[in-house]
């Protein structure tokens, strides 16, 4: 069966992770996504390890999977001849190059929409193609660091953190998935494409919502958070007989509920606590009347207790404890994959789910390089012009 974004060629010259992210659930939606490297293999995340399974990164199996690669050099006269032979074929070409790098090398958004008008042109950088910092190198890290997220991510004994994972850049990648979408399909109305100009800087700030909104309707500076909530309470996490769980109480019934299981229903008609309001004011002291009671039994017991009176709750669990997790299992979030050098690999699943054109994994992240003849062939070269061609390391 076809994906829903089968027909639609992508031109994928990311590495790392925001790009290839991107272009990799394009992948899983259909398209044909062809990733550009430097002849050898450029992507950073190649390298980016341990662990490595037969010399292939985890990192880089994890956003590269539904593409083919082409190596191909950029400083060659040779090498730009053939990008620019598949952008008259492609509907979407996305890079994360240093802001300029694209117009040095001639391949900037004004000179390909030139050669095709239909071209949805996606430039993805630290800090945007506009502004102050635009020349600056952007990482996750850096970003996280300037774009707020630190500031309130932590307690107060830990001090500033980031989160586990590169938010900004998963971020990132999935604003530039919408826009490339929002793109083609405009681009059915008007019949051309467009630049989308997308950043890290610009995704992490965005990712502030209630924090920021709080902040610009007060001024009010933010604390560090730690496993607290801004604007709701109870909603954290408490330590039990055996360990900790997390408890998120949404509304005042459910927090009627709370108490009810907890034996503490005095304090539904207590009027520091009757309201999230009047909780979040009075947040001192509820949380260690709460936390006393909960101490008192294992967290399956008040899993079980919150689950049966629909009180949102969870365990904390670590990543076995995840993928062993029925749930999971029949969401399909764990898959597998054979790969001609690393052989069978495991892989997180596709979280979206669609019931006409389901999402397929059929290509394994690609080795550097694997696919060129093929496309070199599809582009009019001939079998003695592909050998001159990797002769010369141009591809």
């Amino acid at each position: 069966m076809a994906g829903a974004l089968a027909g639609i060629k992508v031109l994928d010259l990311t590495r790392v992770l925001a790009g290839p992210l991107c272009t990799m659930i394009l992948g899983d939606l259909g398209a044909e996504v062809i990733k550009i490297e430097a002849p050898g293999g450029s992507d950073d995340t190649r390298d980016w390890g341990p662990p490595f399974q037969n010399g292939v990164s985890a990192y880089y199996l994890c956003a590269n999977r539904n593409k083919k690669s082409l190596t191909v050099n950029l400083k060659t006269e040779k090498g730009l001849e053939i990008i620019k032979r598949l952008v008259l074929q492609s509907d979407v070409v996305i890079h994360n190059f240093k802001t300029g790098t694209m117009e040095r090398l001639g391949l900037g958004y004004e000179t390909l929409s030139q050669l095709n008008p239909k071209l949805v042109f996606c430039s993805i950088t630290g800090f945007g193609e506009t502004g102050p910092y635009k020349n600056l190198a952007g990482y996750d890290y850096i970003i996280q660091a300037m774009c707020g997220l630190m500031s309130i991510t932590g307690s107060s004994d830990s001090g500033p953190q980031k989160v586990g994972i590169a938010i900004t850049d998963i971020l990132t990648g999935l604003y530039a998935l919408s826009g490339i979408q929002a793109a083609l399909l405009e681009r059915q109305k008007s019949g051309s494409g467009q630049k989308l100009d997308i950043s890290l800087f610009d995704s992490g700030i965005s990712a502030l919502v209630n924090i920021a909104s709080n902040y610009l309707m007060t001024e009010k500076l933010p604390r560090l958070l730690g496993n607290l909530h801004a604007n709701i309470v109870p909603y954290q996490t408490f330590d039990t007989k055996d360990g900790k769980m997390v408890i998120a109480v949404g509304n005042d019934r459910q927090f009627d509920k709370l108490c009810h299981i907890l034996g503490l229903d005095h304090l539904c008609n207590d009027s520091k606590f009757m309201t999230n309001a009047s909780r979040v004011e009075n947040q001192e002291a509820l949380i260690p009347i709460l936390q006393n009671r909960l101490v008192e039994q294992p967290t399956d017991y008040w899993l079980q207790k919150c689950n049966e009176n629909s009180i949102p709750c969870g365990p904390i669990n670590n990543l076995k404890m995840v993928f062993q997790d029925p749930q999971a299992i029949a969401r399909d979030m764990l898959i597998k994959l054979n790969h001609p050098t690393a052989g069978e690999v495991k892989l997180v699943g596709s979280p979206i789910k669609l019931s006409k054109t389901p999402v397929q994994v059929t290509g394994h992240p690609p080795l550097p390089g694997e696919h060129t003849r093929e496309i070199l062939l599809s582009l009019g070269y001939s079998e003695q012009e592909i050998t001159h061609l990797i002769e010369d390391k141009i591809v």
